[in-house]
């Protein structure tokens, strides 16, 4: 059994999370601030902890910095901000997801799990040769498949041309232009929609939330990048 912190000022929030992943069938442990989370992750094994941003005495983004000192447990941060910026300094700070308040439950589940999975696998994996990886995407360049979090992910043939040429690139912004003639190998003219199509696709099957990608995100008024993890 998996041990999931819970780490929330809100009570009704730390117990509505507590039902669902006791559902799930997860151990939980509870704090309302980040020195009793530190305490929680200091006396028992933590497989992943959910740390609001906001709270008093020490806040989540301290927490996190502190636990990342001395551990690579799953961090999701929860915060009532949604600008992309909150979201980058949550994540530079060491976090491994965050979640936008107010949140679906079932959303927040997947994500857990989907944490604890690569956290567990990607523990006792060994490095192959063609194997290239971010967060939980792996793509195996010489089998031609794909993994998301451990499970076989089906692909098209232009949507692993699409993947692999992004996973190959990992951290750099391509403009739809330059996709397509890679991809397609053919002068780009009016490819945008096509590539737009199939990025729409590919997010579906990669995604916990395609509408806000963790993986293949665009970067406004210029095109799409692979984010590097």
């Amino acid at each position: 059994m998996y041990t999931v912190l819970v780490c929330d000022d809100d009570v009704a929030i730390l117990e509505s999370v507590e039902i669902y992943l006791k559902l799930e069938g997860y151990n939980v442990l509870k704090a309302e601030n980040g020195m009793e989370a530190l305490e929680q992750v200091k006396n028992n094994e933590v497989h992943c902890v959910i740390l609001d941003i906001m709270m008093p005495g020490m806040d989540g983004l301290r927490a996190t910095v502190r636990m990342r000192e001395k551990l690579n447990i799953p961090i999701i941060l929860l915060s009532a901000k949604s600008e992309d910026t909150d979201k980058i300094t949550g994540l530079s700070f060491g976090a491994d997801d965050y979640v936008t308040k107010p949140f679906n439950p079932l959303e927040l589940m997947a994500r857990v799990k989907s944490q604890i999975r690569r956290y567990t696998s990607l523990g006792a994996m060994e490095k192959k040769e063609g194997v290239i990886t971010t967060g939980g995407l792996s793509l195996d360049t010489l089998a031609k498949e794909l993994t998301v979090d451990g499970e076989k992910v089906k692909l098209t043939a232009t949507e692993y041309k699409i993947v692999n040429f992004f996973m190959e690139n990992l951290g750099r912004v391509f403009s739809t232009g330059q996709i397509y003639e890679a991809v397609w190998n053919e002068p780009a003219g009016y490819s945008e929609k096509t590539v737009t199509v199939h990025i729409n696709r590919i997010r579906e099957k990669i995604e916990i939330n395609p509408k806000e990608p963790k993986y293949l995100q665009v970067v406004w008024g210029i095109g799409y990048k692979m984010e590097k993890y």
